[in-house]
């Protein structure tokens, strides 16, 4: 057993990676500027001893046999300093713990993509565990299904990982990804985003060839078929591939994709052949395609050295084999997780959704699907540019195009505006005028509080249907949980 510090213990990868160190039997102990339930409650619940702020001495006193930095950390950290100078306690990044301490040895499904990865790890994690199995996993957000964000499993079966292109900490630009040791890599798409750290499309598709590199030969790669940037990344010889879509030149086929309020159903074909009829709680084709990654990575994790080949792949799903077949009427109970297209007021004149989505293409991609499932309705989108990326310039057309979607939207300040040049800013007040252009109506204002104010008053009117969808990847301020008690 080991002593292992958690610098950063706070955040939600950071927590569940030092979960999974206690559920294997090290003392785990950790520092935050501040850690809030739910996280600090899992975290003493598990016997974790958390420390507010960051103090020298007390590291020193504390003597930690591995400290694990975290990403946000970075020079100039009192910590940080003080580990660099004395070298006096070995340290590591959190994606090379995991690789050390939890994915070494394991059959391991590593979920990559611009989109859609949070979903697509829990939902695999969900069908593994649907037939008694018990994987290991590691997801990103904050899950319904399975009931918690992790869990170490039985070394005998599959670990699912949520593998993030970003890097991995400051002394260690490589992609988080490379870390994971895939047997089934799933590249769900690839788009440019995290323009903080990547220059360009290209060099996306540089660290994603990367991460493809590192699957075994006896591994597999399930890839969107249908997505041209991952297309770029050419012939891979050294393993298997599948690929899944919508188009006809994929392995697995979503088709008949319908899709209501109630949800969506869409059938799965190999090949031609008939694999499943899916029907559950989630609509939007973005979600049938994370289910058809899972239901593929899944089945491919657990086929015996036997049926290790597509010709196996295709015996099990047809029942032909002994090798275990996964159940897929276990989608119908997937709950999803918490931020995703999660409904926080479903009425006759009111529904009101919050999205984590901080990309124009997810935002394009939900809007569609809402605009099919609720097409009497009214719709309202509330857009924080908070990421690295969205608060900036670099992908104001294709953000401005995706919010014409919407009949009213409503932007919020930007965060860390004075970071930046004012040409280098999302433009707000262009964005508007572009909408104006598409019949949308447009509103900001310098708080949060005060855009509240403006959405109150424009979405009470209920001679209609009204939808009130939130995109962040943050807080937004708390206006959500305001405007939500406020309809109450």
């Amino acid at each position: 057993m080991m002593k292992i510090y958690f610098m950063g213990i706070g955040g939600s990868a950071m927590g569940n990676a030092a979960l999974l160190a206690r559920a294997a039997g090290h003392d785990v102990i950790g520092s935050d500027a501040g850690v809030y339930p739910p996280m600090s409650t899992v975290l003493a619940e598990a016997g974790i001893r958390v420390h507010e702020g960051y103090d020298v001495e007390r590291l020193a006193q504390l003597a930690p046999d591995l400290v694990v930095i975290g990403n946000a950390m970075s020079r100039g950290h009192v910590e940080v300093e003080w580990l660099l100078e004395t070298r006096a306690l070995e340290f590591t990044s959190l994606p090379a713990f995991l690789s050390g301490f939890v994915l070494k040895g394991r059959r391991n499904i590593v979920i990559a993509g611009t989109h859609g990865k949070t979903t697509t790890t829990a939902l695999t994690a969900h069908l593994l565990r649907s037939p008694g199995r018990d994987p290991g996993y590691l997801i990103g957000g904050v899950p319904l299904d399975p009931p918690t964000g992790n869990h170490l499993g039985a070394t005998s079966d599959p670990f699912v990982i949520e593998g993030d292109e970003y890097d991995s900490a400051f002394f260690d630009k490589r992609s988080k990804f490379i870390h994971y040791a895939p047997h089934v890599a799933v590249l769900n798409n690839l788009e440019f985003d995290h323009a903080d750290i990547f220059r360009d499309l290209t060099d996306v598709q540089r660290t994603f060839r990367h991460f493809t590199r590192i699957v075994p030969r006896n591994g597999w790669i399930v890839m969107n078929g249908d997505d041209a940037n991952l297309a770029a990344l050419g012939e891979m010889s050294w393993t298997r591939v599948i690929r899944v879509g919508t188009g006809e030149n994929n392995n697995v086929r979503i088709t008949n994709f319908e899709e209501s309020t109630q949800g969506a159903r869409f059938k799965l074909t190999w090949k031609g052949e008939s694999w499943a009829q899916i029907e559950w709680p989630h609509a939007g084709i973005y979600n049938a395609r994370n289910a058809a990654m899972a239901a593929t990575a899944a089945q491919l994790s657990l086929l015996t050295d036997l049926e290790n080949s597509e010709e196996g792949f295709a015996r099990v799903i047809r029942s032909e084999s002994d090798a275990a077949k996964l159940d897929l009427s276990a989608f119908a109970k997937f709950r999803g997780v918490k931020r995703r297209q999660e409904v926080h007021i479903a009425t006759s004149k009111l529904t009101v959704i919050e999205d984590f989505a901080h990309h124009p293409t997810a935002l394009a991609e939900i809007l569609r699907s809402l605009r099919a499932q609720y097409p009497q309705h009214r719709i309202h989108a509330a857009f924080e540019p908070r990421s690295n990326t969205s608060r900036t310039s670099i992908m104001q057309d294709g953000f401005m195009k995706a919010l014409a979607l919407a009949d009213e939207v409503y932007i919020g300040a930007i965060s860390r505006a004075e970071t930046m040049k004012p040409n280098e800013r999302f433009d707000i007040e262009g964005t508007i005028e572009f909408l104006k252009t598409k019949d949308v109506h447009g509103h900001t204002a310098p708080t949060h509080d005060a855009l509240l104010a403006t959405l109150r008053e424009q979405s009470k009117n209920l001679k209609e249907p009204q939808l009130v969808v939130f995109f962040t990847n943050g807080s937004f301020g708390g206006i959500i949980a305001d405007y939500v008690a406020g309809c109450g």
